[in-house]
């Protein structure tokens, strides 16, 4: 019988701690902080409080704790539950840049010959306009770090990718937006 600990508080982890409670293998389980849907399981920690999950998973000898959210995978929980001794399920820090930088993602892709669009990485505005107005559009814009699912622009007119690189550019996404992926427009 296993003790799991679910990190996280949307809905991908109320789906995995609804499955994981029906395993018979499932001794006891824990979400943190978790959501109105997992309030049952739920215990008062944050996802990115690491010193306090590795003590609670220490102290009630949790078998394996999984991770929901990238920002804590990001910030490397996984590599602070390894180097306790804890098994836990998800990505290192560094896998973990391929989700939280699409500069990094896209230059794995490159050296592993993964077909993908032409791109630059920029951290100056000024630079990056110049390109735009260079290749024109339709033209993609991404904020390099994590925007919650809304660091993308795809800009059908040259003013629309101007105004979203303003935008990701001008802090709306905090440091997310601090360098930017920059992509040839692809359909399909």
């Amino acid at each position: 019988m296993a003790k799991i600990l679910i990190i996280g508080s949307g809905g991908r982890e109320h789906a995995l701690a609804w499955k994981v409670a029906q395993s018979p293998l499932c001794h006891e389980l824990y979400v943190a902080p978790g959501n109105a849907g997992t309030a049952q399981w739920n215990i008062p920690y944050k996802a990115n409080d690491f010193e306090g999950l590795v003590q609670f998973a220490r102290e009630r000898a949790i078998d394996l704790t999984i991770v929901g959210p990238e920002d804590p995978l990001s910030l490397g929980i996984v590599d602070n539950f390894t180097a306790a001794g804890l098994k836990i399920f998800g990505p290192t820090k560094e896998a973990a840049q391929l989700e939280s930088s699409k500069a990094f993602a896209k230059k794995i892709m490159e050296q592993a010959k993964v077909p993908t669009a032409r791109y630059q990485t920029f951290t100056e505005p000024a630079a990056a306009r110049e390109y735009i107005k260079e290749v024109g559009a339709p033209i993609v814009i991404k904020a390099d770090g994590l925007a919650a699912g809304k660091g993308v622009i795809v800009a059908q007119r040259l003013e629309e990718a101007i105004n979203g690189l303003e935008k990701l550019m001008g802090g709306s996404f905090g440091s997310a937006g601090e360098k930017v992926v920059i992509e040839e427009y692809r359909e399909g």
